[in-house]
């Protein structure tokens, strides 16, 4: 696979980022004067109230007398506490994102009969449209399957016999359709990346509309196309966990503002892909898996509690780790004592790594989560509580399943879809108005001036 190359002169573009740094300079005492919320956030960190949803809610303290208190993290869809959800799933030995699609994107638990109408609909709607692997995959692969999940979203537009109609009913329609793509998509696009830049064989499995969506994700990923029940059950409790996390979280406020503009659902959902696919969003899971290989790599033994904590300070001091003084996986906007996507990941997870020999792996990291939090208070003088969010665990989980990194976030996305189409269903018919913040205008008037005279 060979590359455009730039024609770009270098030395235009040293001048053009010189100029650019010289004329944005913001001080940061302005923010302070004249009370912008930067990120769209209060300044004891709550985020700022732009809207209301019947969707999820992200509840992680309360407010008393105008103080944070600490409470145990709870993560409900439509009213649901997720861990009732999975509980229940567990009880009767299910497959249950579909049916949490179902619940977020309608508003209730479906019945039977409508459940097995919503999977019928999804299986037949698997399968991508005639070449378009061929022709929007293969003949432009990219090295990072989020962007080519993007511009495949953009691109089934145009096999959509009916794109820009805003009605509920539509939708819905293109909603399910993308539920179904997105696996298909991501590992099309996996095997393309395999290749064209890693040099390996390519797999392409046919979907079965009969499978779950984490049954048809190991099987379009594996070579051989086989895999367990209590893989694809744990991998299906990923996507539960992922499928939604409240209005304000940046990928799914996307959806919002695009929505709000009148935007067609493919343009909408591929600006969300892109906002997921930012370091400081769903990229965060690779940060973490980064860290802990470097941490094994350097700490002899990973049961010594004095040797692991010496590292975590060496993390926080920008001595180890990529120098950022953060330690992946910890801490979380909202969530004080406990993320629960964390905490039903990792009872999730123990049995699946008891059996296929990751345990040391993974009382590492329970380990980093135990330690974490007074290393850090001490080292910041901080008393806020920290907990080890969903990205702390997420990543084991999906090396245990033996997926590859390059599809940590499109996995993410794919579970996602279901919660960007319950928002951008929402705002479409809830929200009346284009959203559109102020930023404080900061030039100056100028004399224009001749372009001879500018020096």
């Amino acid at each position: 696979m060979t590359t455009q190359p730039s024609f770009v002169n270098p030395v235009l573009l040293q001048e053009l980022s010189e100029s650019f740094r010289l004329h944005n300079q913001i001080p940061s005492d302005l923010y302070t004067r004249f009370r912008i919320k930067r990120g769209l956030r209060n300044a004891d960190g709550t985020g700022v109230l732009v809207g209301a949803s019947r969707l999820g809610n992200v509840h992680g303290y309360i407010l008393n007398e105008g103080e944070r208190e600490p409470i145990e993290g709870r993560l409900t869809y439509r009213g649901y506490n997720v861990y009732d959800l999975i509980h229940g799933l567990e009880q009767e030995d299910r497959f249950g994102f579909e049916e949490v699609g179902y619940l977020l994107m309608c508003g209730a638990l479906p019945t039977r009969r409508q459940l097995d109408e919503f999977q019928r609909s999804i299986g037949l709607e698997r399968a991508l449209p005639d070449n378009f692997t061929e022709d929007m995959i293969m003949r432009a692969p990219s090295r990072d399957i989020m962007n080519k999940l993007a511009g495949a979203t953009l691109a089934l537009y145009s096999y959509d016999p009916n794109p820009d109609e805003t009605t509920v009913e539509n939708i819905m329609r293109q909603g399910i359709s993308l539920m179904a793509k997105f696996p298909v998509i991501i590992s099309h696009a996996y095997q393309a990346k395999r290749r064209y830049f890693d040099g390996d064989s390519m797999f392409l499995h046919v979907p079965d509309p009969d499978r779950s969506t984490a049954e048809n994700i190991l099987h379009l990923v594996r070579p051989n196309g086989k895999y367990s029940d209590d893989e694809a059950k744990l991998l299906d409790r990923c996507l539960i966990l992922h499928a939604e996390h409240g209005g304000g979280n940046n990928s799914s406020f996307t959806v919002r503002v695009t929505s709000s503009s009148g935007t067609d659902t493919y343009s909408a959902i591929a600006a969300a892909v892109s906002a997921l696919k930012g370091p400081r969003h769903g990229g965060a899971n690779l940060r973490v898996v980064r860290q802990f290989e470097e941490m094994k790599e350097n700490i002899s033994d990973w049961t010594d509690e004095g040797a692991v904590a010496d590292y975590l300070c060496k993390i926080l001091d920008g001595e180890a780790g990529d120098g950022s003084g953060l330690i992946y996986g910890m801490g979380h906007a909202i969530y004080t004592l406990s993320d629960p996507r964390a905490v039903a990941l990792k009872k999730a997870a123990r049995p699946l790594a008891e059996s296929k020999g990751f345990s040391r792996e993974m009382d590492l990291i329970e380990l980093v989560e135990k330690l974490t939090p007074a290393i850090f208070a001490e080292k910041k003088g901080s008393d806020k509580p920290m907990c080890a969010n969903v990205d702390m665990y997420s990543g084991l989980v999906y090396k245990m399943l033996g997926l590859p990194k390059s599809l940590y976030t499109p996995l993410f996305a794919t579970a996602r879809i279901v919660g960007w189409m319950a928002h951008r269903l929402e705002e479409v018919t809830t929200g009346g108005k284009i959203i559109r913040p102020a930023y404080k205008p900061l030039c100056k008037s100028v004399v224009y001036k001749n372009l001879d005279e500018r020096g």
